[in-house]
């Protein structure tokens, strides 16, 4: 990819080949971001397109001072702003529970690192996580994957400290349970 930081200067002035470099570059990864909440594709693709029209208005807003880390910042302010579309469209809907399945094309590993187990693995976990009740889910996946904190998880869904804490708690024993029925599972099936 040509120089991020360029490109983004470029998008601060509405170069509209640049955004769409930008859009192109970071879809899939914002896709899978939003995939986390909202697990209806149709919904998933119009906040993720919502994510990017708040991006490209906001371009001016994201600094980086150091060159090297550019790309990992912009990243980082990427996911910010998805999480919080998702999170705003989850909360007009009354958190209610996404249903429907997530298209093969978003599994696509684009690092070159570990292979298909890990792969697997990852699509195990999604499936675990996906079982959980909404507010569990919505807590786990803000706290544990979006590395957020329990203020900040409250004051995006309006609940307490307290609750925030309980209900993280609570995916997590689920989630522990689940892992390990699906294990106790695995050595009666040898």
């Amino acid at each position: 990819m040509e120089n991020l930081r360029n490109i983004i200067d470029a998008c601060v002035l509405n170069n509209a080949a640049c955004q769409k470099t930008v859009y192109e570059r970071f879809y899939g990864y914002s896709l899978k971001i939003v995939f986390r909440y909202i697990y209806r594709y149709d919904r998933a693709v119009d906040v993720v397109n919502d994510g990017f029209v708040k991006i490209f208005k906001n371009m001016y807003r994201f600094t980086s001072d150091d060159a090297i880390s550019v790309e990992q910042r912009f990243m980082g302010w990427i996911k910010k702003i998805m999480v919080n579309s998702a999170i705003d469209e989850l909360r007009k809907n009354n958190m209610i529970a996404e249903i429907g399945g997530i298209p093969e094309h978003v599994w696509d590993v684009q690092d070159k690192g570990p292979q298909p187990d890990q792969s697997l693995l990852y699509k195990e976990l999604v499936a675990v996580v996906k079982q959980l009740p909404p507010s569990y889910r919505a807590v786990f996946n803000m706290i544990v994957i979006d590395g957020m904190s329990h203020h900040e998880v409250a004051d995006h869904l309006g609940i307490s400290v307290g609750t925030s804490k309980s209900n993280l708690s609570r995916a997590r024993t689920l989630l522990q349970k689940h892992i390990k029925d699906m294990e106790a599972s695995e050595i009666c099936s040898i």
